[in-house]
């Protein structure tokens, strides 16, 4: 008579016994600032990250030789913008399981009173179940939009981490080229002086004009200028450099960064029709928007499926009082009737979201074509103009060779060395900048093929489980 009751309290325990306990987590801004400030290049947990990536040992603290390859996994290991996108991928994991959950059954207690001569109490119990039973495949098609959506949040790891990579690229092509930059003026203004100073010999004796004299003294201001403006870019360089690595500037002191400005000669597969073919249809970003758009197509059928009403279950116990027997059993159900709608709204909706999703992909297929266009046709015009100014070089080579000869020979004066030497050396700080243009331009196509020249593609590709 009273088994019922007395199970239902138990199981009531047990059930909020196994609930989840909230645990705070306050954040404390002046621990993480410290945090931040004390990432380095010597952290053990980060070399053996890279040397699990990279299959290979490292020279152990400041001997290792940090290039494009070790300091991509380093921003993959530091960045913050990462952790956000893992961060944001857990969340959706977690939506997998709250999709993946069945409704609970609820019970309703009640009690009615009834005083009836010879009854045992005039108090009647009774207990009202309801089990709800999902169906028309609502559950799975929730799973299928749970995990869509996560498969989406997952990709956008590997859209991030290119993200990552190409400010990371571009801080490093800056600053190997403020370095060489500086190296570079500092010879052209050398070698200024000495022509000012013979111009000055020569200016004294009345063998040149004053006119003369101070068009070189001007060029030569211009000269200490251009290195003042590169030493102030070389300096603002590496603040960049480190901030793309997710590192305080403070990590980067005494580490030896390289960077070969030479453009391989694997760059020019990265132009080729398989390269673009692969890109529209295998880049992280487009592989995520076609998630998203399934993800769609699985709530459009979640919401047709929703027309068909879902079952509850009622069973119910009542006791009664001993007036006409102890207890009694009651079998129940509910169904929705569905007259005043047909759920024809949410239907269009969820349709209405498909088409969107549809559309936003062909734009986002569209807007890849262009960048891929656009950063083939930049590739192509900046190895024309290094190209140009290589064969610059080369015949200023062979005229200053020529000059040189004569000077020797007694021919020409050291002004004429000194001139072609200036120019000479202007000439080769017009193709660095060239070469610096064609890394830039290389830099912004492997990003809209996503494809690296220095890193296996799987590197970009985050686990199924784990993030990289």
């Amino acid at each position: 008579m009273r088994l019922v009751p007395k199970l239902l309290v138990p199981g009531v325990v047990l059930a909020l016994a196994g609930c989840v306990r909230f645990q705070p987590q306050p954040l404390a801004p002046e621990k993480t600032a410290a945090a931040l400030e004390q990432r380095s290049l010597t952290n053990a947990e980060l070399k053996s990250f890279l040397e699990t990536n990279l299959h290979r040992e490292l020279a152990p603290g400041p001997a290792t030789a940090w290039d494009l390859e070790t300091l991509t996994l380093v921003a993959f290991y530091y960045h913050p913008s990462l952790d956000v996108a893992r961060a944001e991928w857990r969340v959706l994991q977690a939506g997998e399981s709250t999709a993946a959950e069945r409704p609970n059954p609820t019970v309703t207690p009640s009690a009615a009173y009834e005083p009836a001569e010879g009854a045992f109490s005039p108090w009647i119990p009774a207990l009202i179940f309801d089990f709800p039973i999902e169906t028309a495949g609502k559950r799975h098609r929730r799973v299928e939009q749970a995990e869509h959506l996560s498969e989406s949040a997952r990709l956008a790891i590997a859209t991030t981490a290119w993200q990552v990579r190409g400010q990371l690229r571009a801080s490093l092509v800056a600053f190997a080229a403020a370095q060489k930059r500086v190296v570079l003026l500092r010879g052209i203004l050398q070698v200024r002086d000495n022509l000012v100073g013979r111009l000055e010999k020569q200016n004294q004796a009345g063998e040149i004009s004053t006119l003369e004299l101070n068009t070189a003294r001007i060029a030569l201001v211009r000269a200490q200028t251009d290195l003042a403006d590169a030493e102030r870019t070389l300096a603002q360089a590496r603040p960049g450099l480190a901030d793309a690595l997710g590192l305080p500037e403070t990590a980067l002191e005494g580490a030896t960064i390289q960077f070969d400005l030479t453009v391989p000669a694997a760059a020019e597969a990265l132009t080729s029709k398989q390269a673009r073919e692969m890109a529209l249809l295998g880049r992280s970003d487009i592989r995520g928007a076609l998630e998203d758009y399934a993800a769609s197509q699985s709530a459009l059928q979640l919401e047709i499926a929703k027309q068909y009403p879902d079952l509850h279950l009622s069973p119910g116990y009542q006791w009664n009082a001993g007036s006409t027997g102890e207890h009694d059993w009651q079998l129940g159900g509910t169904i929705e009737l569905p007259v005043l709608n047909r759920h024809r709204g949410p239907i269009a909706e969820a349709a209405a979201r498909r088409e969107a999703s549809s559309a936003r992909f062909i734009a986002l297929q569209a807007k890849v074509l262009g960048e891929i266009n656009s950063a083939i046709a930049v590739f192509r015009a900046s190895e024309s103009n290094a190209t140009v100014m290589d064969t610059l070089v080369n015949t200023q080579t062979r005229q200053h060779q020529l000059v040189q000869a004569q000077f020797e020979a007694g021919a020409v004066d050291q002004l004429e060395v000194l001139t072609s030497q200036v120019e000479l050396k202007t000439s080769e700080l017009s193709r660095f900048e060239a070469e610096v243009k064609l890394q830039e331009a290389l830099g912004t196509l492997e990003n809209a093929v996503q494809q690296p020249l220095d890193l296996p593609p799987a590197i970009f590709q985050p686990s199924k489980r784990h993030a990289p």
